[in-house]
């Protein structure tokens, strides 16, 4: 039984209570919100998002909207992603940084209309940030948090199941397209997209008075393909490479150490936030980068409460910032923020709770 007293800091979701239905029985506080992370059955939660779907409720991933004449501005001035090509329906993962060029949040962009754009956002408070930067930069945009929440649908089967409730037009969405719709009159935009590799959708509601609705549209819906409750808190996520921007970064990491470079286009105007340091730390090369791990043991062993130790021939080189059983592998496995000098196919000591515990090395993703 999973018990919540709301206060002013800390709020539910739409879907809070469908998920307290679904038999809740963990969750973490994300973005000053409730955030679902098991239903009491975590092997059978990872094997529905493999080979199944999975419905989640992430409603903590808030909306940052910005409205007005110079929306887009403000947009391209907070990304260091170019954003002159993105289309209204459009969606883009984009790694916000600061000044210093350190990676702060990874939302995803969505283009509703040339003056109206929303960060869907992971754990920070981009809604204060994005208003400092327009009210120095002296902007005519209004910033505020609309209503609206998403839910995901996340498997091979979630296709079929988000198919079924709106129609076979959902199958040519792109990824990170979406499409405004409605669901037996409650509006919602439609967005290929979701925290893992396995395919899938997230349904930004758009009213949240009918979050349990909503969820249980969906939920009678995928009855055929044998839908149940999860959260984006499985091993999945792990092994196939998805970075946690807070958990796996520090207050020193870049978007070039986490795999995200690709994501971060140099030639951007340099009124651009934090695009003259990314600059330069291009230029002099990084001095840290992620790559997997791989422990030995055969039984799992999570991560504890912080991040741990990694050395080399008795020398400090790094920290590991997750670790998690993987089902599939067989094998404890997480991420390595270390020493660029240090390479893949190495042995190195993990500093363990119970005691140094030896891992290799390996290329990400996992799988």
């Amino acid at each position: 039984m999973f018990s919540f007293f709301p206060t002013t800091r800390v709020r539910p979701s739409p879907f809070f209570e469908a998920a307290v239905a679904e038999g809740m029985v963990a969750a973490n506080v994300y973005n000053r919100m409730i955030m679902p992370t098991s239903f009491g059955h975590p092997e059978a939660e990872y094997w529905r998002l493999i080979n199944g779907v999975s419905q989640w409720d992430v409603g903590v991933e808030r909306q940052v909207q910005l409205k007005g004449p110079d929306a887009g501005k403000l947009a391209q001035i907070l990304s260091p992603r170019n954003l002159s090509n993105c289309k209204v329906g459009q969606g883009k993962y984009v790694p916000l940084c600061n000044h210093n060029g350190i990676i702060i949040n990874d939302p995803i962009l969505l283009k509703l209309a040339d003056d109206l754009y929303w960060f869907s956002i992971a754990d920070s408070d981009i809604w204060l940030w994005a208003s400092a930067i327009a009210a120095e930069r002296k902007l005519n945009v209004q910033i505020s948090e609309p209503d609206v929440s998403p839910m995901a649908l996340q498997g091979p089967k979630a296709e079929d199941v988000v198919a079924h409730v709106l129609g076979d037009w959902v199958r040519t969405l792109k990824y990170f397209w979406f499409k405004e719709t409605e669901v037996e009159g409650i509006p919602v935009a439609v967005q290929r997209s979701g925290w893992s590799k396995q395919g899938g959708f997230e349904i930004y509601l758009k009213d949240g008075s009918k979050g349990t609705k909503l969820w249980n549209i969906f939920k009678e819906a995928g009855k055929p393909w044998d839908i149940g409750p999860g959260a984006p808190a499985t091993p999945e996520r792990v092994e196939s490479g998805l970075v946690s921007v807070g958990g796996d970064t520090d207050d020193d990491t870049n978007p070039f150490e986490v795999r995200l470079g690709k994501y971060v286009d140099l030639e951007v105007g340099d009124d651009v936030v934090g695009i003259q340091a990314l600059r330069r730390i291009a230029g002099a090369g990084i001095k840290r980068h992620q790559l997997g791990l791989v422990l030995e043991g055969d039984k799992p062993a999570p991560l504890g409460l912080a991040v741990e130790d990694i050395s080399i021939r008795g020398n400090l080189v790094g920290k590991m910032t997750n670790c998690v059983w993987s089902p599939r592998l067989k094998a404890n496995i997480g991420y390595a923020l270390i020493s660029s000098s240090v390479q893949v196919g190495e042995t190195v000591l993990v500093n363990r709770a119970s005691g140094l515990c030896q891992a290799k090395l390996v290329e990400l993703p996992f799988l």
